[in-house]
Formats: structure tokens, sequence, C-alpha cells
């Protein structure tokens, strides 16, 4: 209805929704990946996933849950747990982003496992769009951005 072409839509369905009813799922998500429309799992890792749904079904991206990263810079079960999951979704071909990242450890750790994008508290507070525009803007102009291989937008330091 409002002309925007799928490739510029990105949805994020939670893991415990897609878990609900699997088999009615799958077909949605198979018509709206035929479409274009990027598809996102959210909170990976909170709920009752099964490899082998991961597996069927037609994701681009898989967003790991604050609750896994929280820690990762004190609890070494929680870095192989990042670390698993980072790399199993790379062997099978999806972009991985980290949620609910606060500190410079949490990022550095994230980078070094290759993680593709991380988001929290780090890079910034919720903001409204307007303020949002403001800060990229400025960051722009101060040389805080640099832009990476997959055109978003990471901070330095």
């Amino acid at each position: 209805d409002t002309g925007l072409h799928p490739s510029h839509l990105e949805l994020e369905i939670t893991e415990s929704t897609i878990m609900n009813e699997p088999e009615e799922v799958i077909p949605v998500l198979m018509e709206l990946k035929e479409m274009g429309v990027t598809l996102s799992i959210d909170d990976f890792g909170t709920g009752y996933s099964s490899l082998n749904y991961l597996k069927r079904f037609p994701v681009d991206i898989l967003k790991i849950d604050g609750s896994f990263v929280r820690d990762i810079a004190t609890d070494p079960d929680d870095k192989a747990l990042i670390s698993g999951i980072i790399a199993l979704a790379k062997r099978i071909r999806l972009k991985v982003i980290a949620e609910g990242v606060e500190t410079k450890e949490q990022k550095a750790f994230l980078i070094e496992q290759e993680c593709d994008q991380i988001q929290g508290y780090y890079i910034s507070k919720p903001l409204a769009a307007s303020l949002f525009e403001q800060q990229i803007l400025k960051e722009m102009k101060g040389g805080l951005l640099v832009a990476s291989n997959d055109s978003s937008l990471l901070k330095k330091g």
C-alpha cells in the first residue's frame, strides 16, 4: 500500500512467536521471504528453539538476546555460548546482531567473535527520530562514524 519495496523492510519475529506454531508460521515466512522482506529472529536463545527449525525458517538474521551478552566479560559459559551461536549462525549464512551491549569489553569480545552488528546503550540509549538524526549528523561531522563493509554504521573507539 505504501509503495515501499519489500527489500527495504526488515521484520523481527520473536523466537517464542515462531516456536508457538512453527508449522503454520513457516509458510508465511516463506511468502514474505519470496517477496524480498528481510526476516530476523529476535531474542534468540530465550525460548525453546530447535536447531531443526532454525534450519527450516527462511530467516536472514539472528539477534542474540541481551541476557547472554550481559556477563560475557566475566562468565566463561556466556562467552562460550555467544561464540557458539555466532559460529553456528555464520556457518548457515545468517547475519548476527547482539542486543544489550553496554560496555567496551562486551563490544570488543563481540567484534573478536565476528558479530555483524551490536545494539545497546554502549552505542546509544533510545532516541526520538529527530534527536537520532541530530546525533548522526553531529557524529558524521566529527568523524566518529565509519561505514563497515556491510554498510552499517559503527562507532570508533
